[in-house]
């Protein structure tokens, strides 16, 4: 069973291209025009293991808005269109992941209910030139287009990029458990 998928999404705003592949970590590439964005995807996929590549085009001379959220809405797609009927998953997983002074609680359900509970005041907004508030976004995006449950809490954290470093190793962790095939 091959458990990879490709997704495009087109607007007016944004042409974003998500390819994952959950049993083969080694085939990940990050293009977003977003420095910071490719660093936490590329944090996500190594530590979640399996392999992802995006590439997305965006109206980013407007901001990022549209990009982060187009890049969530696809990225949860192809999550809902790789698992198909969910059959044979852990469905559960979860992850705290410390970084530094930053620690970083993920628990995600792929149930088919979306929802997201997000507990992350950044204490800063802007980590090289990018806003981290639009993360909420892409969570929510994400969340909503994979129909998953997923919680994420940030327990503490002074340096905002630490705190984002560990939201998506937490989330790539818990993802990763979550589609792992049950051997029961």
């Amino acid at each position: 069973m091959q458990r990879t998928t490709t997704v495009e999404r087109q607007t007016k705003e944004t042409s974003i291209s998500v390819c994952i592949d959950l049993d083969r970590c080694s085939d990940s590439s990050f293009d977003t025009g977003l420095p910071f964005v490719d660093h936490m995807l590329e944090a996500c996929a190594r530590h979640g293991q399996f392999g992802l590549r995006v590439k997305a085009q965006g109206d980013l001379q407007v901001d990022a808005h549209h990009t982060i959220e187009d890049l969530g809405l696809t990225i949860g797609r192809a999550i809902r269109e790789v698992l198909g009927d969910k059959e044979g998953i852990r469905r559960y997983g979860s992850a705290m992941i410390p970084m530094d002074e930053a620690l970083v609680r993920v628990v995600l359900d792929i149930s088919g209910r979306p929802y997201l509970g997000y507990r992350l005041d950044p204490p800063a907004s802007l980590v090289g030139g990018f806003d981290v508030r639009l993360f909420r976004e892409f969570f929510q995006a994400l969340a909503n287009s994979a129909a998953i449950t997923l919680h994420i809490d940030a327990l503490c954290g002074e340096e905002v990029h630490h705190v984002f470093e560990a939201t998506f190793k937490a989330f790539g962790r818990a993802l990763g458990q979550a589609c792992a095939l049950d051997p029961c």
